[in-house]
């Protein structure tokens, strides 16, 4: 039986977790704040903390590495401010759960910390709130985290183009992974996040040859127009994942999406209203 501790002081939160973990074979440990979270830490071996960080800072988290260099945590957030949230990356999280979340998000990102906690392995070049870079693992399973960070990384920004930013950044990402990197765990993938008082701009380098956009048969942005899903036929026969939506959707929703010569590389921007 895992053994999850949860430091929130919010009882309704506290609540919320237990009554959207109870079917599951999780032992379930309370503590009001990152004080008595550190002593439950000091006494007993925890699978996983989940801890609140505008009530707890990231303090408890420096502090519990330090007891526990290996201790999985995930974050809930939910009016940080955008000087916290990069210096979140050094602590090795694996996982953030923004605020509202749903019963299904919680239990996901629950899941994917006691199975591995990818997102622990990427890199920190840059946690500056202006400027934040990462080199990560060619892991699908890092893109979600990831995701969820880059939404919350401009807290100004209007919702719908954080949401914006945080899809193409995720579709790209997962290009890259999938196409560029053959899902091999041990390349990495260099991705930033630059943010300006008018626009922000995403990067995404892959380690792979790159690819010919006149041969993108399992893409949908390539479907002729009396033929919109001519595509899934191609993916099937390749025994891709089912999508390939992705370029197409990007290009919509991103104001600017350029690719590098070899097309291992690219970048898009969002301008800010």
């Amino acid at each position: 039986m895992n053994k999850i501790l949860v430091v929130d002081g919010d009882r309704q939160i506290q609540d919320a977790i237990e009554a959207a973990l109870a079917d599951e074979d999780y032992m379930l440990l309370q503590a009001a704040n990152g004080q008595a979270g550190l002593e439950i830490l000091s006494r007993e071996a925890v699978d996983l903390v989940i801890a609140d960080l505008v009530m707890n800072g990231v303090g408890f988290l420096e502090q519990a590495r330090l007891k526990l260099p290996d201790q999985r945590c995930i974050v809930m957030t939910g009016h940080a401010t955008d000087d916290v949230l990069p210096q979140l990356l050094r602590q090795h999280l694996c996982s953030f759960l923004n605020k509202p979340f749903t019963a299904d998000e919680l239990n996901s990102a629950v899941e994917g910390a006691l199975s591995g906690c990818p997102a622990a392995e990427a890199e920190v070049v840059s946690a500056r709130p202006e400027w934040v870079e990462l080199s990560v693992p060619c892991n699908l399973a890092d893109v979600p985290p990831l995701q969820q960070l880059v939404t919350q990384l401009n807290p100004d920004a209007p919702r719908e183009i954080s949401e914006a930013v945080g899809f193409a950044f995720r579709e790209m990402l997962n290009n890259a992974v999938e196409h560029g990197c053959k899902q091999d765990v041990t390349r990495r993938v260099a991705v930033g996040y630059v943010r300006f008082k008018r626009a922000i701009i995403c990067w995404i380098k892959d380690p792979g040859d790159g690819f010919d956009p006149a041969r993108l048969e399992h893409a949908a942005v390539s479907n002729p127009v009396d033929d919109p899903f001519r595509h899934v036929l191609a993916r099937e026969a390749k025994g891709m994942r089912p999508g390939g939506f992705g370029l197409m959707v990007t290009d919509q929703l991103v104001d600017e999406l350029v690719y590098n010569e070899r097309h291992n590389e690219l970048m898009f921007i969002k301008y800010l209203p």
